[in-house]
């Protein structure tokens, strides 16, 4: 999978599995020519992003355990919203879980919603850019249902779609 907004994450030599100096700034990739070097603009490789916003481990995971199969489809939404929440008891899980909710939400509206496209804004906040141009934070709906259960995934979705 190509993800050049990632940058080189190895030494060219070799990996050595080491965490950045302390105190080092976070590496930037620098934009190929033709990419876009400027974030709230689509990304240059959309699938390359969309591969790796979908992969929502943590809520994979914990589907799994209860018998649900996130195929990416609206469908699975709602089998998301059936499921018993012990996530709320966790309050380490409970932000992660959020996130990959939302990332899910975004994952299934990108691709089962025509024109639906991933967009990263300038401050790293990835959302769904609708073919009307609307954008939906994902994310933050994906935050507050993990939290409350509410808004429904699957009723978000039906909004989403619907527009």
């Amino acid at each position: 999978m190509n993800l050049p907004f990632l940058g080189h994450r190895h030494k060219k030599n070799g990996d050595d599995g080491g965490a950045p100096e302390a105190g080092a700034p976070p590496a930037r990739a620098k934009p190929r020519a033709g990419e876009h070097a400027s974030a709230g603009e689509p990304p240059s490789d959309p699938e390359g992003v969309a591969a790796l916003l979908s992969e929502c481990e943590l809520l994979r995971s914990q589907a799994a355990q209860e018998g649900v199969r996130l195929d990416d489809t609206p469908a699975s939404l709602e089998a998301l919203d059936q499921l018993v929440p012990r996530w709320r008891d966790d309050a380490e899980t409970l932000p992660e879980l959020g996130n990959d909710a939302g990332l899910y939400l975004g994952t299934v509206v990108v691709r089962t919603v025509p024109g639906a496209a991933w967009l990263i804004r300038p401050d790293g906040e990835p959302v769904v850019r609708l073919a009307s141009g609307r954008e939906m934070e994902v994310v933050g709906a994906g935050r507050d249902w993990a939290a409350s259960g509410v808004p429904e995934l699957s009723q978000l979705y039906a909004e989403i779609a619907e527009n």
